[in-house]
Parts: structure tokens; C-alpha cells; sequence
């Protein structure tokens, strides 16, 4: 029984850490990062997760830190109604993740 709680609280330790190492970036640190050139223009990375779903629209976008890297996440809802979340390195557009979302 032990062994099991043990197993159990070091899930949550491991879970509530890769929680909190995500941070959502203010409005004002977005733009200064944007103008300074440390991550793409938005226009640049909405145009890569677009490209992930040709005829999608966008739902919503969201600039995390995650481990001293800018992940841009986008929302989108594809021509046949699906939802998917595409994840891009805000700095290269590259794709992280790019699934259907329930």
C-alpha cells in the first residue's frame, strides 16, 4: 500500500511540474517580443498553422513559455466542422503538434 501511494504522489509531483512550467505571455511582452523579432510576426505563424488545414478558421491563439521556448497555439475548425490545436515554436513556425481536438 505504500508503494502504491508513493507511486501516486510522485504522478502528481511529476504532472503539477510540467503544469507550471508553461506560462501564458502578457499582451505586452507578445507585442515587444514580435516587434523584436524573437518570435515571427502572428500573420507569419497563423499562415503555418492555416497551412496545416487548408479552408480552416481560426478559433483562438495563445503564446505560452514552455522551458525558455515560445509555443504559439492556435485553434482551428477545418471545411468539414472538425476542431484540431496546432502547436508551433513561435520563433521558426515549426509544428509541435498539430491533433483533432475533441
Amino acid at each position: 500500500m505504500k508503494n502504491l501511494t508513493a507511486i501516486c504522489i510522485s504522478a502528481a509531483l511529476v504532472m503539477g511540474a510540467s503544469v507550471a512550467q508553461a506560462k501564458d505571455v502578457s499582451p505586452a511582452k507578445t507585442v515587444e517580443l514580435s516587434t523584436s523579432g524573437a518570435i515571427l510576426s502572428f500573420d507569419k505563424l497563423n499562415e503555418a498553422a492555416l497551412a496545416q488545414h487548408p479552408n480552416a478558421s481560426i478559433l483562438d491563439t495563445e503564446l505560452e513559455e514552455s522551458y525558455g521556448r515560445y509555443i504559439y497555439q492556435v485553434d482551428v475548425r477545418d471545411d468539414k466542422g472538425q476542431k484540431w490545436e496546432v502547436e508551433l515554436d513561435a520563433k521558426t513556425a515549426e509544428v509541435l503538434k498539430n491533433q483533432q481536438d475533441d
